[in-house]
């Protein structure tokens, strides 16, 4: 990597939106710096801020960042990073994975507001993805929000049982082939499953009482444009409709609601990708302010979801994590419970004011009582990610529809997939991460992740367009716990990774 020109850079911006305004979301001013070649290793250096950041002394966001390379005109891959030899910005934390696919970066103390974290530095072993010493590659940084779930005894189940809820159970150990017995601390029985359950294959399945990072929101259809443009031709091919060859406006899933997602620049089969951009406004004018960048991304099946988490080096979260993320840890469940902690939820038709920009929010209709939340009585589309915590109306978790540790839109606005305890395919599970790379077919490729064909995914929470979504909403909601449809306009994406 003997610098003979400068080198050819990209710079990636993720963006999400939240109480008031875009998140803002950033990675600028990328470079590489300290080629190191005896060891093989240079930093790849970049300012990283977003707005409606804290940390308690509970929890806290962060962004997931992962670095993607090509050298040339290749294609790309994902780079792997050191667990050691990081530089991290005044007042940021960067906390490398064990397995080199990214790091976490967080505020270092308890606060609120915005980051602005100039000069991060992420070591590479380029080395040891084979990339030579005087190499010309191209190199993209991305950034994903996430909220830190912390470890904890939760309850699984709400008390009911008209919605195939789970038995109520007290989760009160992390090995997961723990026998469900006695009184536990949040009612039911406790173990590491739910009562009347099979037990998992194994003691390390993601039962939720281990602390884990899931999504602050779930997938943006400007992340899915950004993703979709680092595969190949034929991984393209995989995880969209239509092919990448098609011609320049051809929507990529389908022209139904809420997806504004088309091909910029026709691909040619079997040699070059497409190059997809957001077009909400349907006016062949691409990325422009209005063309739906922020709002949730719909249109994807359960393979897609997988694909995702795979490629951001992420993986799908359990039913029993669902619960732990909207209930939190210690409480009480709630008979009937949102997202947000309660039983009531807005029911009049919502008015948009701002469609498909950064600034989209509720004009009508918000409630100052009742919990927000998208859903058959209220929305005609997936709104943008975080809307209802936008609202100047907005007073605090209910009103704003936040699950207890501040994720977005976990009841509402598009369906959770969930791997399942409930069958055998699900129970098999093992909550490996995904290594930042797709089969050449553009599918996951993770050891024991469901598939569509081999079940063990499903539905938790529903959306705005999911009949009787109203009441499967609820948080212990389990009536498609085993259903996989296939790509339609109320499915969507959110991920996970295991906390270390």
């Amino acid at each position: 990597m003997l610098i003979r020109k400068p080198l050819p850079l990209l710079l990636s911006f993720v963006l999400a939106v939240s109480a008031g305004r875009a998140n803002n979301v950033a990675v600028s001013n990328l470079s590489l710096q300290d080629q190191d070649l005896p060891g093989h290793t240079v930093s790849v250096q970049f300012d990283l801020g977003w707005d409606n950041s804290f940390r308690d002394a509970v929890n806290w966001d962060a962004c997931w960042v992962f670095v993607k390379y090509r050298v040339g005109g290749g294609a790309w891959a994902h780079a792997t990073l050191n667990t050691t030899g990081h530089t991290a910005s005044t007042g940021a934390t960067i906390n490398p994975s064990p397995d080199g696919k990214g790091v976490m970066i967080y505020r270092d103390a308890a606060g609120s507001g915005g980051n602005s974290f100039t000069g991060s530095r992420l070591r590479w072993n380029y080395g040891g993805d084979g990339v030579a010493d005087d190499a010309e590659v191209t190199v993209r940084v991305f950034a994903v929000e996430m909220i830190y779930v912390p470890s904890g005894t939760f309850a699984a189940g709400d008390g009911l049982s008209d919605a195939s809820q789970f038995t109520l159970t007290t989760i009160n150990t992390s090995d997961a082939t723990t026998t469900p017995s006695g009184s536990g601390s949040l009612g039911g029985e406790a173990g590491g499953y739910p009562t009347g359950m099979t037990a998992p294959d194994n003691a390390s399945w993601p039962n939720g009482y281990d602390a884990f990072y899931c999504m602050k929101y779930e997938l943006t259809q400007e992340q899915l444009v950004e993703y979709l443009n680092t595969l190949t031709y034929t991984q393209q091919a995989a995880r969209t409709v239509n092919a990448p060859n098609s011609a320049a406006g051809t929507s990529a899933f389908s022209s139904g609601s809420g997806m504004g997602i088309e091909i910029m620049t026709p691909g040619v089969a079997s040699s070059t990708p497409a190059v997809y951009a957001c077009d909400f406004t349907n006016d062949g004018s691409y990325n422009q302010s209005d063309d739906g960048q922020n709002v949730a991304c719909n249109y994807q099946n359960w393979d897609d979801m997988a694909a995702y988490a795979d490629w951001a080096g992420l993986r799908p979260m359990t039913e029993m994590e669902f619960e732990k993320a909207c209930r939190g840890a210690g409480m009480p469940p709630v008979a009937g419970e949102f997202a947000w902690g309660s039983t009531s939820i807005a029911s009049s038709v919502y008015t948009l004011s701002n469609s498909g920009t950064a600034g989209e929010g509720i004009a009508s209709n918000y409630s100052t009582t009742a919990g927000n939340c998208a859903t058959t009585q209220t929305a005609n589309r997936p709104y943008r990610a975080g809307i209802f915590a936008a609202n100047a109306g907005n007073t605090g978790r209910t009103t704003s529809g936040a699950a207890y540790y501040g994720i977005m839109e976990m009841s509402g606005n598009l369906i959770e997939y969930c791997v399942t305890i409930a069958n055998a395919a699900g129970r098999a599970y093992t909550g490996n991460h995904g290594n930042g790379v797709l089969d050449a077919g553009g599918s996951a490729d993770v050891t024991a992740w469901p598939t569509i064909s081999s079940g063990g995914g499903g539905m938790r929470s529903h959306s705005w367009g999911s009949s009787g979504s109203y009441l499967r909403n609820r948080v212990s909601d389990r009536t498609t716990v085993t259903t996989l449809y296939g790509r339609g306009s109320t499915n969507g994406v959110r991920c996970a990774r295991t906390a270390w």
